[in-house]
């Protein structure tokens, strides 16, 4: 099965010899082997687990935090459009918890004052945290 991983600045991550992809959906967790059927989905900020034949002919896992994206899978070709992807590799744990943190406090601010509620800033402090805790999640996983 062949996987892409774009995000509008480029390919960010491709094979085409992939075993599976596990993901998180807003329903569920899903694994695409290959001749899935067709599927469109939106994936939820999380883990996406990829386990693929390396260059070296041996089975590599390799997993990315992820921020909003779409899948797409048709004719065993799985494509995910994303906005955010880090690796172990790349992660700020420090600045993963301070931004978890800020993102906390930002909220329960919003959300305790007595004018209207911003949404727009509550959204956006939202999604800070909703980014941080997957990078969080990353990170445990790679220990």
């Amino acid at each position: 099965m062949k996987l892409e991983i774009l995000s509008f600045n480029g390919n960010l991550f491709k094979s085409d010899t992939v075993e599976s992809v596990t993901a998180t959906t807003k329903v569920w967790d899903i694994t695409i082997l290959d001749d899935h059927i067709p599927l469109v989905t939106v994936l939820n900020p999380s883990i996406i687990s990829i386990v693929y034949v390396n260059d070296l002919w041996e089975k590599s896992e390799k997993d990315f935090a992820v921020w909003w994206w779409v899948l797409e899978v048709s004719n065993s070709i799985v494509k995910i459009l994303i906005d955010m992807l880090v690796t172990v590799d790349t992660l700020d744990i420090d600045k993963a918890e301070t931004a978890k943190r800020d993102a906390l406090a930002l909220m329960e601010k919003y959300k305790n004052t007595k004018d209207k509620i911003d949404m727009e800033k509550f959204i956006e402090a939202e999604d800070m945290l909703l980014k941080s805790i997957a990078q969080l999640k990353l990170w445990n996983l790679g220990k």
